[in-house]
């Protein structure tokens, strides 16, 4: 086992209040205004920013990961002055350097900037590799994708980009989960299912707003004995 205290956080963290995990939904205006009456706060990608229109601030700026284009990212994030925003992932080591040149143009415009490292080969060292400036972000493995950075190399407050939202919460367990984005509850809504606590399942009442609005209440519960503010011992994998 190893723990890890809020003295691992970077300084600037430790000065935001938050106890408990942000939770960024990036959806339809709709969802977003349900999600929203929970304290979760607006996501979007820069190519879509009209669903997040008369919120008071952009909580977080996604990106188009499969077509990304840095300009358009940059000019959004200096449009809507995010709370948080995810640079361009490091699929390959040689693709670090310039990830974190743009990140740190990036932070000139939003509070927080994550990087995704992705290679296997950073794994090692991460901690020294991925300036202490930055958030790390751990793209939730899934057919799509994700990272195959064992979660044990992440020693640092984690975003946790995609996944299920069990699988959100058993990934908390082995790293310290600062916030996380959370979407795929709203494309089983579209089904008539919603995330039930542990599982997906039919609504038994149905309705895609029942399934939004339950699904969100069941990952609060989820996440309810998670604190940021106590030491947490967590799983060596």
């Amino acid at each position: 086992m190893r723990k890890l205290t809020t003295l691992n956080m970077p300084p600037d963290l430790r000065k935001t209040g938050w106890t408990s995990v942000v939770k960024f939904i990036a959806h339809s205006k709709r969802a977003v205004s349900i999600a929203s009456q929970y304290g979760w706060l607006p996501g979007a990608r820069y190519t879509n920013l009209r669903d997040v229109r008369g919120f008071d601030r952009l909580g977080f700026l996604d990106v188009d990961w499969k077509h990304y284009d840095f300009r358009l990212h940059l000019e959004a994030a200096k449009a809507t002055r995010p709370l948080m925003t995810v640079a361009r992932d490091v699929e390959k080591r040689v693709d670090l350097e310039r990830t974190i040149e743009e990140a740190r143009e990036l932070a000139m415009h939003c509070t927080y900037v994550v990087i995704v490292p992705k290679d296997l080969s950073l794994a090692a060292g991460l901690e020294l590799t991925i300036p202490q400036e930055f958030m790390l972000g751990y793209s939730v493995p899934t057919r799509y994708g994700g990272t195959h950075i064992p979660p044990s190399a992440f020693r640092r407050p984690v975003h946790l980009l995609g996944g299920r939202p069990d699988t959100q919460r058993r990934l908390a367990e082995k790293m310290r989960v600062v916030s996380v984005d959370c979407n795929r509850f709203t494309l089983d809504a579209t089904f008539g299912d919603y995330f039930d606590g542990e599982t997906f399942r039919p609504h038994p009442d149905g309705g895609y707003e029942r399934c939004l609005e339950d699904s969100i209440r069941n990952i609060e519960a989820l996440w309810y004995d998670y604190s940021l503010t106590q030491e947490q011992h967590l799983e060596q994998t």
